[in-house]
């Protein structure tokens, strides 16, 4: 699933990205750890990986999305 990158904190390593129909999901210090990113700006287009379904809906992976 693509997403775009929409809050990051490096000290916590977590933040937010914005699915394509401008629903905002979280992300944890594990699923940014798990895509080897260094830091994410606001702006970038990002490949997620998630698990359940509405409101249980958590992001696993986070990784820069390339072409």
């Amino acid at each position: 699933m693509q997403a775009t990158s929409y809050t990051y904190d490096p000290e916590t390593r977590g933040g937010s990205v914005l699915l394509d129909d401008g629903t905002p999901v979280e992300f944890d210090a594990a699923a940014f750890d798990a895509g080897g990113l260094l830091l994410l700006r606001p702006g970038q287009r990002v490949r997620i990986e998630v698990e359940g379904e509405g409101a249980a809906l958590r992001i696993t992976l986070v990784t820069l999305q390339t072409f």
